[in-house]
């Protein structure tokens, strides 16, 4: 029984030493397709065949293998959209975080689209309270969504980048459970706040900040309500929304903002290695 618990032990070392934020040199996205997209300011989403680059108030649909322009959508007059924010394809329907930023006291919806004509099909209010609505994917049977709180423009006064939640909903968009990121994290995202967010193959969550060249690699914690980070991985985009292509594994999309740029990344991490650590 000394033996177990002294394995236990040496095991739960182990654990709290690969949840150490680093670098990794065995975990890397490289560059392997750029697209220009003038819409590529927010955020992207990816399907089987297209790409949709997501600015404030439109979207760009372009063909993912060539990058030409497949389509559009613009708010023209609808004054009810301010500030798209990063989106996930989900059986053929475009979801987009969106939020009243950088007015407050904060507002948020959830705006669907059709994905082949580009046509607005909704709106989906948020909860009141919790911030900004940056980014939103569908996961493990349920919505989860980011509220973003900021230090400066746009944010609240009383809350800071530290304020910022992932919410997990439910199919019914029932709030089920909330996670705040750790403290690493918040220092990195600079005053500002998470920007994009989705959900790996490997149960993991790749999250990034504002403007920096890393993804932040996340699990659900197995106690308390903080995310445990795995890892910082550098990669040649500007944080804002990201998508995994999951019709393509190991193919990941971000965006360059500055130069209106779609970037297409491939994976070569080890997954076996950081699935061995991953909270359920």
């Amino acid at each position: 029984m000394r033996n177990e618990i002294g394995r236990l032990c040496l095991f739960t070392v182990a654990l709290v030493a690969c949840s150490v934020p680093v670098s990794s040199t065995s975990s890397s996205f490289k560059v392997i397709q750029r697209f220009e997209a003038p819409e590529a300011r927010q955020g992207v989403a990816v399907d089987a065949a297209h790409f949709y680059a997501v600015d404030n108030r439109r979207i760009g649909k372009y063909d993912k293998h060539t990058g030409r322009r497949a389509g559009s959508w613009d708010a023209g007059s609808d004054a009810s959209i301010i500030h798209l924010n990063s989106g996930v394809v989900v059986d053929g329907t475009l979801y987009c975080a969106h939020s009243n930023y950088p007015s407050v006291p904060m507002v948020s919806t959830i705006e669907t689209f059709d994905t082949v004509s580009l046509t607005r099909l909704g709106s989906r209010a948020l909860p009141n309270g919790y911030g900004s609505a940056t980014w939103v994917d569908r996961w493990n049977g349920a919505w989860w969504v980011v509220f973003a709180n900021y230090d400066g423009r746009g944010g609240q006064p009383g809350k800071g980048a530290a304020a910022t939640v992932l919410v997990r909903f439910d199919s019914a968009w029932t709030r089920t459970d909330q996670y705040s990121f750790p403290a690493e994290v918040v220092r990195r995202f600079g005053g500002y706040s998470n920007s994009g967010g989705a959900w790996g193959r490997n149960g993991l969550l790749y999250a990034t900040g504002h403007d920096g060249a890393e993804v932040y690699v996340l699990r659900l914690p197995v106690q308390g309500s903080v995310l445990d980070l795995a890892g910082i991985i550098s990669a040649d985009i500007d944080g804002q929304g990201i998508a995994w292509d999951r019709s393509q594994p190991d193919t990941f999309y971000g965006i360059v903002k500055k130069r209106r740029e779609v970037v297409v990344l491939r994976w070569s991490g080890d997954h076996t290695t950081i699935e061995a650590t991953s909270g359920k």
